[in-house]
């Protein structure tokens, strides 16, 4: 006996929003570690300082530069100084370059959107520092949602929670897919008779000194 699975549209939904899910994370995956492959460093823009240039969900794409190739004009992803009072990366341009006292170049910087440059100068310590290259415009969005805790738990709780009424509504129908078959099993089963056969019992001497033999009946 075959047993044919009937594919619901809710089946067919769950398992859609299953594999597109995955292929979502899959290609941001790829899309993420990629570049690091060819000397790239990414991140992703929050802020509206370089709105214009690189919109918010923008990623940008930079590779590290000697700090002396540095021009005026470049874009470059920063830590601000600790007394400017911002305590997370800055992408901005360069608008001024002049010596610093003790040695080394003090630099000016400006986001594209902002009428002022940045209130702040600082040097470069390392010997290289990330320009920007190229940018993809809307990439970084789906990390900057994934960044919200109840974003993620939906994205990655939405799928799960399909896996599992998928795997539920199967099981109810395998169930009741078994119980059907063995009530109809048991209705065309034939009729059988069960006969248990009982040694004969002995009974008083009959008459004449002989045993007689008294046959019990069958039990049916």
């Amino acid at each position: 006996m075959s047993n044919h699975l009937q594919i619901t549209p809710v089946r067919r939904a769950s398992g859609w929003a299953i594999n597109t899910a995955v292929l979502l994370v899959m290609l941001a995956g790829l899309a993420w570690v990629a570049p690091s492959l060819f000397g790239y460093s990414r991140y992703v823009i929050t802020g509206g300082s370089m709105t214009g240039t690189y919109d918010i969900g923008s990623v940008v794409f930079e590779k590290k530069t000697p700090v002396e190739d540095l021009k005026v004009g470049d874009v470059i992803t920063y830590m601000p100084p600790a007394d400017s009072g911002v305590n997370h990366l800055v992408t901005h341009r360069v608008m001024k370059m002049e010596p610093a006292e003790g040695g080394g170049v003090l630099f000016t910087t400006k986001g594209d959107n902002n009428p002022d440059p940045d209130p702040w100068h600082f040097k470069l310590l390392g010997q290289e520092q990330p320009v920007v290259q190229f940018s993809v415009p809307k990439a970084g969005w789906v990390f900057i949602a994934l960044a919200d805790r109840t974003t993620r738990m939906l994205f990655i709780g939405g799928p799960a929670a399909l896996i599992a009424l998928a795997a539920l509504g199967q099981l109810l129908k395998e169930l009741r897919g078994s119980r059907i078959w063995e009530e109809k099993a048991a209705a065309k089963a034939p009729e059988t008779r069960r006969r248990v056969l009982i040694p004969p019992q002995r009974t008083a001497p009959a008459a004449g000194g002989h045993d007689e033999l008294q046959e019990a009946p069958e039990l049916v």
